[in-house]
This record gives structure tokens, sequence and C-alpha cells, in this order.
């Protein structure tokens, strides 16, 4: 035997005995991974236990009982958790506050149009079609009309519907479907009391909260929860609760809606919370909200926002305008504001 085969025998031997073959030192080193992995067995099933906030008990995390709000504790029992509850209510409060935050000032990434795949614009100008409950930008709707010189849908190419009341009935299936396009363009039919419906904002209420909990794109979600706490800031259909508006603009804002967010900084102003105000501000400047950004221009223009805050916010916005920009989304632009000149001029 070589002087190199005893001297890898006597690293990889037990009792002794030095090993002669290859083989024998990979089934070595086989061995030595298999202890390494139970060991790391060992240690994740110490780290499953959990202690009890209340008695300190020890016992498995998923047979213990977490606190609902905070997800921070664990208790043996309901007993305990109860006990524990006066000692444990400050810092839960604490904590469930944090975990809001993070979740109301976390920015949100715009729907994109289904045909053109560019972001949603942030103000109105995108149409829900009732014949296939899709949201498309005013942009695409145009471009279709030019192409195909007919009005139909430009996903579906369904025909527009006849008549109003068709317009309804296909809207009340989709809203029959689960769609929650559907149910907030019925509800803006309730609000506004179109013909074959008579004006109802409870009804548009109901809806609107429908809309918000199917939860079928973010930008459903954010117009329907915005609507929502608007009624309840206006008193329609509804009693007037300030405290319910802001809830659902937090809904709303943490959907993407610039509009509610923008709200909920001059809520934050009003209370002096400047700090929060700006955040909500920038957030929405920095999604393109025309609105937020002249706030926040005002804002630095006091010593508000500082230099930096603002040349941020500027180059975000800009950014994102360019990301939403077509020539398409232009001519309709300028379609609808012939028309809206039209209408208001008679």
């Amino acid at each position: 035997m070589s002087t190199t085969d005893d001297n890898h025998g006597q690293q990889c031997g037990s009792s002794g005995e030095k090993k002669s073959s290859k083989k024998e030192c990979i089934s070595c080193e086989q061995n030595n991974v298999d202890n390494i992995t139970e060991v790391i067995d060992s240690v994740s099933i110490l780290d499953d236990k959990s202690t009890c906030a209340a008695c300190g008990k020890e016992g498995s995390s998923d047979d213990m009982n977490t606190c609902n709000k905070c997800k921070m504790v664990k208790y043996c029992n309901a007993v305990c958790k109860k006990k524990h509850r006066t000692k444990h209510k400050k810092k839960c409060d604490r904590r469930v506050a944090e975990l809001h935050d993070e979740q109301l000032f976390k920015e949100v990434e715009p729907d994109e149009c289904p045909i053109c795949l560019l972001p949603m614009p942030t103000v109105n100008q995108t149409t829900v079609k009732s014949c296939c409950g899709k949201r498309i930008c005013n942009g695409c709707v145009v471009a279709m009309k030019m192409s195909e010189g007919k009005d139909l849908c430009a996903f579906c190419r369904s025909p527009r519907a006849s008549s109003g009341e068709e317009e309804i009935e296909r809207t009340k299936s989709l809203m029959d479907n689960g769609n929650g396009e559907g149910c907030l363009l019925l509800a803006s039919y309730y609000d506004r009391g179109v013909p074959g419906l008579l004006q109802d904002y409870q009804k548009a209420n109901e809806l609107w909260l429908k809309a918000g909990e199917l939860g079928c794109s973010i930008g459903c979600a954010g117009a329907a929860y915005y609507n929502l706490g608007n009624s309840y800031l206006n008193g329609r259909g509804v009693e007037r609760d300030l405290n319910r508006a802001k809830y659902y603009w937090e809904l709303s804002a943490m959907n993407g809606n610039l509009n509610a967010r923008t709200n909920l900084g001059l809520e934050e102003l009003k209370k002096g919370n400047i700090h929060r105000a700006m955040k909500h501000w920038i957030i929405a400047a920095r999604a393109g909200c025309k609105k937020s950004l002249d706030i926040i221009k005002e804002c630095f223009m006091r010593g508000d926002v500082t230099k930096e805050e603002y040349a941020s916010t500027l180059r975000a916005y800009q950014k994102r305008q360019n990301e939403m920009k077509s020539d398409e989304r232009d001519q309709a632009n300028a379609a609808y504001s012939h028309i809206d000149a039209l209408t208001q001029g008679r």
C-alpha cells in the first residue's frame, strides 16, 4: 500500500483499521453527511418549540394558540391567552399599528390594459365593457374604432349594446357571475339613476362593497372602496361617518387608488400629522397623481419637503407618465375632450 493510501486510511478509518479502497472512503463520507443531516433535523425539531407567553410552558408551535392580532406570541391554551391579555395589549396594539402602516404605505403597481399592456391611466380614461367585463384604456377603444370602422369591443369584438335596457341586463349578468367590474359599473348606474334604474344610493353602496370584496383587480377594488368612502363622507345612502370614510379610503389606497390616498393625506394634515400626510402624497405623486405632485411642490416651496425628496418624487412622476403614454391615448383624450366641450356647450 502506498503512503498516500496509508494517510487516507488514517483520516477516514475507525478502531485503528485502515481503509484500502476508495469506495469505502466514499461510504465513510456519506455517513458523515447523514450524521450532520440528523443533527440539523433535530435542531429543526427543537426550533419548532414555542413558549407560552403567560405560564412559560413549552409546546409545539402548531398546537399552541397564537395571538390573532399581532401574531407575535403564543399560548398553551385559551385560558393563558385571556390571562395575559392585559399585559400584552399595549405591545399588541403597537405591532398591529405597525403592520397596518406597512401595508398602507406600500407602493402598489397599477393594473395593465389587457390589450396594449400599458399601465392604466391614473384619471378617468378607461372604459368597462358590459359584454365581457373587461376594463380597457380609452386609447384601445378609439384604436378599435379607427381600425375596424365599427363600434366593437376592443377585447371580445362584441357590438355595443343596442339600448340602455340591454346594457343594464348585460351588466347585471356580469354581477351575477361574480365579476367585480360588473358590480362597480352597476353601482354607478344606481348612483346616477340612469334610464331604466331608479337612483338608489343604498343599492349603489351595497354593490361598491361587493365589488371591493370580489377583488377582481386592484383598480376595481380601489375605485369601489373609494366611492364607498365618499358615501360615508357625504352621508349618501348611509349615516355620515368620517371614521368609516377613512377606513374605506385606506382599503382603496391599499388597492392603488390615488384619489383615496390624496384624501388620506388631507385628513392627516387636518390632525397635524404632517409626516404621514407627506408619505401619502409622495406615494400618490410617484404613481402619477398630478394633484398630489402639486401639493408636494407647495410643501417644497414652504420648506416642508427637502430638495432631494421633491426631485426624486418628480422623476418618479415623470417616469410613470411616460410609461402610461401612447399615441392612441393622446388621440382618445383629444376626442373625449372635444365631446365634453360640445356637451357642456349645449
